[in-house]
């Protein structure tokens, strides 16, 4: 791709706080209109690395360009192009929902022949026009965050940071949210960066993921690719016959390294069978008389791959 087409470009970019290491010389590439994932636990470095991004913060190594501007030298220009919604955004509870965009928009310099429009623009966008000039303090969790997603987007900012966007939403707020997230990336390209520990939301929305452990990024790619390059795990589930399923336990194991239990009668599941090997299983078994009524592959997921990831002593149960 040409390095023109990314927006954002890192090159040993890191941030110590005293002795302790916040962001460890991470290199990244966004390109423009993508989703792209900040994944890891809490304190792996993800708003860490979203202030360093936007000149909160200047590094203590490295470098970045966003937006071709350098954003420990160039933060205030560069923070009128980039919107970013906090894990905890602040809305004032006492105003309603148009004030606070008001107020927020007239902050951000929002030109006065503009700001009516965009504000009623955005609050018809967000679904929270009917109750636009009612205060902040009655809405649920997920028309507030709404309502910051909308306030980030005020300026019209060509990047859009996303610090956990769905957290402590109910589900049907959080797929609110998502949908609102693919909407701004297909029907107005924006690139959205995504800070999120939420596995199924980053497999869900994110076209690329950089996971992050102790503030270093230890794997980058598509979540598919993530999965399949990096998930240990390989499974798959075998219907056959019930009164041939000693005959496939036989055979399964002559075929070496394999697994086998069985769960219900004539239902199996295998591992140790990688995904080029499941035509060669086939094969013994029918050569072994067994009656095969399915096979189903287990399809690593992001979930797999990230806790393969993870050092041992980041992964609580």
């Amino acid at each position: 791709m040409d390095s023109n087409a990314y927006v954002i470009v890192t090159q040993g970019l890191g941030r110590r706080f005293g002795a302790t290491v916040a962001v460890a010389g991470i290199d990244l590439q966004v390109a423009k209109g993508e989703v792209f994932g900040l994944l890891g636990h809490n304190g792996a470095g993800k708003t860490t690395t979203v202030r360093l991004l936007n000149g909160v913060l200047t590094p203590s190594m490295g470098s970045a360009r966003v937006l071709g501007m350098d954003p420990s030298t160039e933060g205030p220009r560069l923070r009128r192009r980039t919107g970013v919604l906090t894990e905890t955004p602040g809305l004032t509870d006492k105003l309603t929902a148009r004030e606070n965009l008001t107020l927020f928009a007239e902050m951000y310099e929002v030109p006065r022949d503009r700001l009516t429009r965009r504000v009623g623009d955005l609050l018809a966008l967000f679904g929270l026009e009917e109750r636009a000039d009612e205060p902040v303090g009655g809405y649920s969790r997920g028309m507030r965050q709404r309502l910051a997603i909308a306030r980030a987007l005020l300026h019209d900012p060509e990047i859009v940071f996303l610090d956990e966007p769905t957290a402590g939403l109910d589900p049907v707020a959080s797929r609110q949210v998502h949908e609102l997230i693919a909407r701004l990336t297909q029907e107005e390209r924006r690139t959205i960066v995504l800070c999120t520990h939420n596995l199924l939301e980053a497999q869900r929305l994110c076209s690329r993921v950089a996971v992050l452990a102790r503030g270093a990024i230890v794997a980058m790619g598509t979540p598919r690719e993530l999965a399949r390059r990096l998930a240990q795990s390989s499974r798959l589930t075998l219907e056959v016959a019930p009164e041939d399923e000693a005959i496939a336990r036989a055979a399964i194991e002559d075929l070496g390294g394999a697994q086998m239990e069985a769960t219900t009668p004539g239902a199996m599941v295998v591992t140790g069978i990688d995904r080029e090997r499941v035509p060669k299983l086939v094969a013994v078994l029918a050569q072994a008389g067994v009656r095969v009524y399915r096979v189903s592959p287990h399809e690593p997921t992001l979930e797999d791959a990230y806790f393969d990831l993870q050092p041992e002593s980041e992964v609580t149960v």
